[in-house]
């Protein structure tokens, strides 16, 4: 059984399955996300394994960061392990929440077993650049028109899946996607400008998932392929026909490559 749940701070909402003296599974969604989405993984994983997924601060139930960035939530995401004293869990981060599990490594080497990074980058790039300036305002400019996070999400969505999508999936992903704060979705897209951590993938000394999808045009697969490549023994799984939200569209996909990495680990 899911259940939704708040740690004993108030800071952050979360939803968690599985015995909680199990060990942890630990997912982070991404932009326009919610804990909600990895309703599907926390059912299947929660049978062995604690499986929880946070809210990330300024969605759902948590509280917005008063200043965002990457490294902010790297912070908030030590404070909500914390909170829950959950002793280095296996992270599981999908785009900018893969952002936030490389910055919570990169300075807390050891603080978790092993790191799976879904359809996410080790950089966002120049804060100057063309192609990151046409990004953000590709993403925002609705916004600044007047339009509403609902009615931006069928849009948004349909840009981030792949093939045949699993209907149910997609349905989640745009009430996800419609429930989003908007001024959330605007920090949160601002908190990418800058980011990287390329030279910090040599690093990363823990047993490391990368996983991709051949359709996702935000974390396109070669580069997500030379990002495992960099990453010491990392294991490196591209899905078919995927577009760039696997763990809803492609959820039995996604479950079968998490469950393959994970029985590497025990």
């Amino acid at each position: 059984m899911v259940l939704e749940r708040r740690t004993d701070d108030g800071r952050f909402a979360y939803e968690a399955a599985g015995d909680t003296d199990a060990p942890a599974l630990v997912f982070l969604h991404g932009i326009g996300g919610a804990a909600r989405g990895w309703r599907r993984q926390l059912a299947t994983f929660g049978a062995s394994w604690c499986a929880i997924a946070w809210d990330m601060p300024g969605y759902g139930g948590s509280p917005p960061l008063p200043e965002v960035s990457i490294a902010s939530l790297g912070g908030a995401l030590a404070d909500f392990l914390a909170a829950l004293h959950l002793d280095r869990p296996v992270l599981i981060g999908h785009s900018i929440g893969g952002m936030i599990v490389q910055r919570f490594i990169a300075d807390r080497p050891e603080a978790a077993r092993a790191v799976v990074l879904a359809q996410t980058s080790p950089a966002f790039g120049r804060p100057d650049g063309d192609w990151q300036r046409k990004f953000i305002a590709d993403r925002l400019v609705p916004l600044d028109r007047g339009e509403t996070m609902p009615m931006m999400a069928p849009g948004l969505v349909a840009d981030l899946v792949g093939d045949a999508p699993d209907a149910d999936g997609v349905m989640l992903a745009k009430s996800c996607m419609a429930a989003t704060d908007p001024a959330s979705y605007r920090s949160m897209m601002l908190a990418l400008v800058g980011f990287d951590l390329k030279d910090a993938l040599g690093r990363i000394a823990v047993p490391t998932l990368v996983l991709s999808g051949s359709k996702d045009g935000n974390a396109p697969a070669p580069m997500m392929r030379r990002m495992a490549d960099a990453i010491p023994g990392a294991r490196y799984v591209e899905l078919e026909g995927c577009g760039h939200l696997a763990n809803m569209e492609r959820p039995d996909a996604f479950d079968a490559a998490l469950r393959g990495f994970l029985e590497t680990l025990t």
